[in-house]
């Protein structure tokens, strides 16, 4: 059972790791067997399939939307997400700024960096960052709450270039944390393949699909 894989990880992760259980394109039901063992956060990356499971599963679910999320489609997710981890972009920051102030409530979002040496995945640069943090535009961000960071490292065999990329992501997190509240304070980074590498870094927040749900 799926959460019989979910509660033997989480022994084997240090206590203040976050488990976020990956359970796109896995049905309503395998879901709700590990929810009513306890455990909620569990995380989707495309937004019909998220609204979808969010109206037919319990409402203490912890909903992480980590995949791209496009402009036009935060309205969906606004009125429910737990956390945005993949928030690549300022026009996305404005968006969800938005659709936050309509629902009257505020959203925690974590800026995706990008780490990789593919081009072909998103990210902000840490420049990026550095540039509006400056400017002070976060200030305009009234709904939206900056809780920490998100990267994806390089798909590759090569652990080393993972654990250095990892370590760059740390770096940049200890050098943005003096800029934000208290509350920022999460380093999400880690997958099924390369979790371990991603603790020893310094990750207190995983997104693990496969090893638990089997492969898709």
């Amino acid at each position: 059972m799926v959460s019989d894989k979910i509660n033997i990880l989480k022994t084997k992760l240090p206590k203040d790791v976050v488990l976020v259980a990956v359970s796109k394109t896995k049905p309503i039901e395998t879901i709700l067997e590990a929810c009513s063992k306890g455990h909620l956060d569990f995380g989707e990356n495309k937004v019909q399939e998220l609204v979808q499971k969010q109206e037919n599963l319990p409402k203490n679910i912890r909903w992480h939307m980590i995949g791209h999320v496009q402009r036009n489609k935060v309205k969906y997710i606004a009125p429910f997400v737990y956390l945005i981890h993949g928030v690549d972009s300022l026009r996305l920051l404005n968006e969800i700024n938005k659709q936050g102030k309509k629902n009257n409530k505020t959203i925690n979002c974590l800026l995706q960096i990008h780490i990789a040496k593919e081009e072909n995945k998103f990210g902000f640069d840490i420049q990026e960052i550095k540039e509006f943090i400056e400017n002070k535009q976060y200030e305009l961000w009234t709904h939206v709450k900056i809780v920490g960071v998100m990267g994806m490292a390089t798909f590759t065999e090569n652990k080393n270039l993972v654990k250095q990329e990892f370590e760059q992501l740390k770096s940049y997190f200890d050098e943005l944390k003096p800029f934000f509240s208290k509350e920022f304070k999460i380093i999400s980074m880690g997958m099924s393949g390369d979790y371990k590498e991603a603790i020893e870094a310094g990750s207190n927040m995983v997104r693990i699909g496969s090893s638990l749900f089997g492969r898709r």
